[in-house]
């Protein structure tokens, strides 16, 4: 007697329950991806090209990456503006909260009120903390970052109330990462600055710059803020072609990470300063994560550290890399994208290694 195909074929209820079980188990597994107990209403982002998501393609600056190569490796191959080939430590850490799979520019004149209640990113590549850095490249500068966030409350209060947007502001994380183009671009790059200040001289300018920023995110009602220090400025690709004293050996230049480690020192001590009962100020470590990928690179899949994948990588950044330059075919193997910025995997590594911060911060 032949069997009915349909003889062994599972009830429907019981395919209703392997199919639950089955979305239920595929949860679980996401939410592993991200913290438990999640505090965090909404992501702010200020500072300069390492975390402007776009803002720089809706002002009159050159400083632009809003076309390819730039973005290759972004959601369809977008070129958002962000300076690299794919998404930077802050899409990654606005994932990792739940807010939002990528933060997007402020100034983008298509963002929904859901999509400003979850957070944006105010920062303009090429801006600093000195209120001079900003006017060579003719970016948004720190306090101008700041003006837009108060605009930013103004909008969301017409959304949700005055009290609403409160309580969205004190749960809110803020992250602060500024101050490269103020040594590479500014002090180093020209000679204002270094006519008037010392480098310890300039560093302690810095630092009240630092600490009238942090003071105003206070005043508006952050609870929560990161500062990133600097990056081992010597080793980015831009400056050991420009400061080396050898073109063919192309080595990190040790004295211009050894004032970015001072400052970093000298950021830290400010930032102990400041805390109080109420609010949670973080120093955030990218030296030391930017310094093991150049020193181990080979255990961390890099091959290649002291150039970019776009073009010669040695000084092409912003409008200097574009569809007419060659391009490495993996950047995954390079930890930087063009001759300052990082790929998207240096910026995975560098967001793995601080996410022990983070998971402070949520608590």
């Amino acid at each position: 007697m032949s069997t009915s195909p349909c003889t062994h074929a599972l009830p429907l209820s019981t395919l209703f329950f392997v199919l639950i079980a089955v979305i239920l188990i595929s949860r679980s597994q996401a939410r592993t991806l991200r913290p438990f107990n999640n505090s965090i209403s909404a992501v702010f982002i200020f500072g300069d090209s390492t975390v402007d998501p776009g803002n720089n393609n809706y002002i009159g600056t050159p400083f632009k990456s809003n076309f390819p190569p730039y973005g290759r490796d972004f959601v369809n191959h977008t070129p958002t503006g962000r300076f690299c080939n794919g998404r930077l430590v802050t899409d990654f850490i606005a994932s990792y909260v739940g807010v939002k799979d990528y933060v997007p520019p402020y100034l983008d004149p298509t963002l929904s009120i859901e999509e400003l209640m979850t957070g944006v990113s105010f920062a303009s590549a090429g801006s600093g903390f000195d209120p001079l850095t900003p006017m060579i490249g003719g970016v948004i500068p720190m306090s101008e970052q700041l003006e837009y966030f108060r605009e930013y409350k103004s909008k969301l209060e017409l959304a949700i109330g005055k009290r609403g947007t409160k309580n969205l502001i004190n749960k809110a994380g803020f992250i602060v990462s500024a101050g490269t183009n103020d040594f590479v671009v500014n002090y180093f790059g020209t000679p204002i600055r270094r006519q008037s200040y010392t480098v310890s001289g300039y560093q302690q300018f810095l630092m009240q710059h630092v600490q009238q920023f942090i003071q105003g995110l206070l005043n508006e009602g952050a609870k929560k803020i990161g500062i990133v220090g600097l990056p081992p400025m010597g080793c980015l690709p831009g400056v050991i072609t420009l400061y080396s004293n050898t073109f063919h050996q192309r080595e990190c230049v040790e004295t211009l990470s050894s004032i970015a480690r001072d400052y970093n020192q000298m950021l830290q001590k400010e930032l102990k300063a400041l805390q109080n009962g109420l609010t949670q100020i973080f120093y955030v470590d990218i030296d030391q994560p930017l310094r093991d990928m150049i020193q181990r690179h080979t255990s961390f899949g890099f091959e290649e550290v002291s150039t970019g994948c776009c073009g010669s990588g040695l000084f092409e950044t912003s409008f200097t890399c574009n569809l007419e330059s060659n391009v490495c075919e993996d950047a995954s193997k390079y930890v930087f994208w063009d001759s300052i910025h990082p790929t998207e995997a240096a910026y995975y590594i560098i967001f793995e290694a601080i996410r022990p911060t983070i998971d402070i911060a949520i608590k």
